[in-house]
C-alpha cells in the first residue's frame, strides 16, 4: 500500500497563538510541477478584526517596553530565525513561485539578510529616537524637545517577492518604534510567514505585538483600509487600484499610507531599507515645552 503523505496545515498567527480562520477556509499550496505541498488558512474579514483587536490590545506594553528592551527582543528573534535558517531556505524554495523578469535572490541570501535586517532594527531601536527627534532653538526662558512616538496599530501588506525578507523589512521598522503589526503575507509564496510567526512565538514577543495573517489581498485590503484602529498602513508591490482602495481609506479616517510599487526583489538588499527615514512613517512627534533654569 502505497505512503499516504500528511501535508502540514499552516495556521494563523495571531495574540501570540496559532488559530484556525473562523470561517474554516484553506489555501492549497502548490510547488512549481504543480504538486500539492500545504495548506494554509485563508483569512476572513472576521480574522482580520481579531488581529487588530489583539494587536491594540499589546500596544500598551509593547510601546511602554524600553527601547533597549525591545532591542534585545529584535536581536532574539533574528537568533532564532537564523537558527532555523535552513528551514525557512525550504519554505522559500517550496512553491517555486517567483515572478519572472526581474532580479531574484537566492533562497540562503534572502534568509541571511533577513537575519542582519532584524539585527540592524534591533539596533535602530534605542536610537531613532535621536535622529528623528531634535532640540528645536527657541527665543525665550525654556527648552523645546521634539521626541517621535508609535503612532498605533499597524497594518503591513507584504509583496510577493521577497517572500521573507520583504516582509521581515516591513514588519521590523515599525515594531522597533514601539508601534505592532497586523501583517498580511505574500500571496503567491505565504509559507515563509507562517514559519516566521513560529519564530515570534518564542522569541519574547509581548502576544499580539505581531500578528500575521494568510489569505487574499482582494478579500482584506478593502477592510485594513476601512478600519478605524489601523493608525498607518505599510503596504509594498500593490497595484493602483490597490493603492486606491488604501488611499481612499485613508482619506475617510485619517490614518497615513506608505505605499510602494513593484520592485526587484535585490533591491530589498538596499542599506537604505536599515536607515531612520524607514522608521519615521509609523512615528508621531510630540513636543515638550521645559522651563530653564533661572
Amino acid at each position: 500500500m502505497p505512503h499516504l503523505p500528511v501535508l502540514k496545515t499552516y495556521k494563523l498567527f495571531v495574540n501570540g497563538g496559532f488559530p484556525r480562520t473562523e470561517s474554516g477556509r484553506s489555501m492549497p499550496i502548490e510547488d512549481a510541477r504543480g504538486r500539492l505541498v500545504a495548506h494554509l488558512c485563508r483569512a476572513s474579514r472576521k480574522d482580520l478584526r481579531d488581529a487588530v483587536e489583539a494587536a491594540h490590545a499589546a500596544l500598551r506594553k509593547w510601546s511602554q517596553a524600553t527601547a533597549y528592551n525591545r532591542g534585545q527582543i529584535l536581536y532574539r528573534m533574528a537568533e532564532m530565525l537564523e537558527g532555523r535558517a535552513d528551514e525557512f531556505v525550504d519554505a522559500i524554495r517550496c512553491t517555486g513561485a517567483r515572478p519572472t523578469g526581474r532580479s531574484r535572490l537566492a533562497p540562503r541570501a534572502e534568509v541571511e539578510a533577513a537575519v542582519e535586517r532584524l539585527v540592524s532594527f534591533a539596533g535602530w531601536a534605542d536610537k531613532h529616537q535621536q535622529v528623528l527627534g531634535c532640540r528645536n532653538p527657541v527665543a525665550g526662558p525654556y527648552h523645546v524637545f521634539s521626541l517621535p512616538e508609535p503612532t498605533g496599530v499597524v497594518a503591513v501588506i507584504a509583496p510577493d517577492d521577497p517572500p521573507l525578507l520583504a516582509l521581515v523589512s516591513l514588519v521590523a521598522a515599525p515594531l522597533c518604534a514601539g508601534n505592532t503589526v497586523v501583517a498580511l503575507a505574500s500571496e503567491r509564496n505565504p509559507v515563509p510567514a507562517a514559519v516566521l510567526g513560529e519564530v515570534m512565538a518564542t522569541s519574547d514577543l509581548p502576544a499580539g505585538a505581531v500578528n500575521i495573517l494568510t489569505g487574499l489581498r482582494a478579500e482584506l485590503l478593502e477592510h485594513v483600509a476601512g478600519h478605524r484602529e489601523i493608525r498607518a498602513v505599510s503596504a509594498a508591490g500593490v497595484d493602483k487600484a490597490q493603492q486606491r482602495t488604501l488611499e481612499l481609506g485613508a482619506a475617510e479616517n485619517l490614518k497615513r499610507v506608505h505605499v510602494r510599487g513593484a520592485q526587484p526583489s535585490d533591491s530589498w538588499l538596499d542599506e537604505r531599507e536599515t536607515a531612520p527615514e524607514t522608521i519615521a512613517p509609523f512615528v508621531e512627534t510630540k513636543t515638550i515645552w521645559h522651563p530653564s533654569a533661572g
